[in-house]
């Protein structure tokens, strides 16, 4: 599989006109090769790949390195460019990752090329993830059963009193304890009036009786991840939190409906922003249905109403309308969906009728 990605990047860089190209995000490295530790450097130019480490993951490296020469560097990883012998010769382009490298280490960079022109790209690495192979989808498959079970676990655990940290530290836990590597992202509990805020990360607030609660979450297995979103409702939910969830229910149901390979990923959002705001609640809904997810939580496609991709068999996107009120509360409800031929396969399993807890 690495060998593979590998091969890509190399078609990319050709047809990007780079001579090679530094990819220094953790993920991104895991994802090229394999490797899991947190300090290395891969370097893949048209012909062939080195992968950089210190000596602290020598053996690491030689065991999960895949489909690159590997140098274990005493001094910075950044030397081992010097060492490169496409990157000898004067005029060199070479492209490193602008929005994950400092300043002071494309500077570094600099230091060890041969004055070569170093160039920001940006979503390079992102393109070769966006369609999953076989594999990557079992794995984000596994990660979204093991957020379901979470899911249903942590029911028993909300109640009057409850911090939104409790919840989110059982469930993290529970994740962890059943094969999750980490959770996907940090954990969202948002309780009460704070379900209004769409990234409303677990508080020290108490869960009180009549509480929306917002809980978004997900695992990661193998470095692949879940992003689901449930609103339930503490104790007995009320007409206008019926209504409310209601109308999320029913957008959500109508993007799902519109997955198709081949399918603008703007048609999926303008399904469920059309009922929100003929509902009268567009000025609330205010973010875009979703986004890929894969070897991380935000890869393409973005699924918005100016988004410009197209979606195509093998994607994984979520699909999360919401309705956020201020100073009442919110709903958002979101499962990961697979986009094939004929429609979208939704991997989670969790119940969406408003569960009163």
């Amino acid at each position: 599989m690495s060998v593979k990605r590998i091969a890509s990047l190399k078609k990319l860089l050709i047809a990007e006109n780079l001579d090679a190209m530094i990819v220094s995000r953790n993920d991104h490295v895991r994802f090229l090769t394999g490797y899991t530790g947190s300090n290395g450097l891969l370097v893949v130019d048209q012909r062939r790949a080195y992968f950089f480490t210190d000596p602290r993951y020598d053996a690491q490296a030689h065991k999960q390195v895949k489909g690159a020469k590997i140098a274990i560097l005493a001094t910075t990883l950044a030397a081992g460019l010097q060492a490169i012998p496409s990157l000898a010769k004067r005029y060199s382009t070479v492209g490193y990752e602008r929005d994950y490298t400092t300043i002071n280490g494309a500077e570094e960079y600099r230091t060890y090329l041969n004055g070569s022109l170093l160039a920001g790209t940006r979503g390079l690495i992102e393109r070769l993830s966006v369609v999953k192979e076989k594999s990557e989808l079992a794995l984000i498959e596994k990660a979204a059963v093991i957020t379901d079970n979470a899911f249903a676990h942590i029911l028993s655990y909300v109640k009057p009193g409850v911090r939104e940290n409790e919840l989110a530290a059982e469930l993290e836990y529970y994740m962890k304890m059943h094969g999750s590597d980490k959770p996907a992202f940090e954990t969202i509990i948002a309780s009460g009036a704070r379900s209004a805020l769409p990234h409303g990360i677990a508080s020290n607030k108490k869960v009180a009786e009549g509480d929306f609660i917002t809980i978004d979450f997900g695992a990661t297995y193998r470095g692949y991840v879940a992003d689901m979103t449930r609103t339930i409702v503490v104790g007995k939910a009320s007409v206008r939190q019926k209504k409310i969830y209601g109308i999320v229910l029913k957008a959500q149901k109508a993007a799902l409906a519109k997955i198709k390979s081949g399918r603008k990923a703007a048609d999926v959002d303008i399904a469920a922003r059309n009922i929100i705001t003929k509902a009268g609640y567009g000025n609330n809904f205010r973010h875009g249905t979703g986004h890929g997810i894969g070897f991380y939580v935000h890869v393409p496609p973005r699924v918005a109403h100016t988004s410009k991709d197209i979606l195509a068999r093998g994607m994984v996107i979520t699909v999360e309308p919401g309705i956020y009120i201020p100073n009442w509360g919110g709903v958002r409800i979101e499962d990961d969906v697979v986009v094939t031929n004929t429609g979208g396969r939704i991997l989670n399993k969790s119940p969406k009728n408003l569960l009163e807890v």
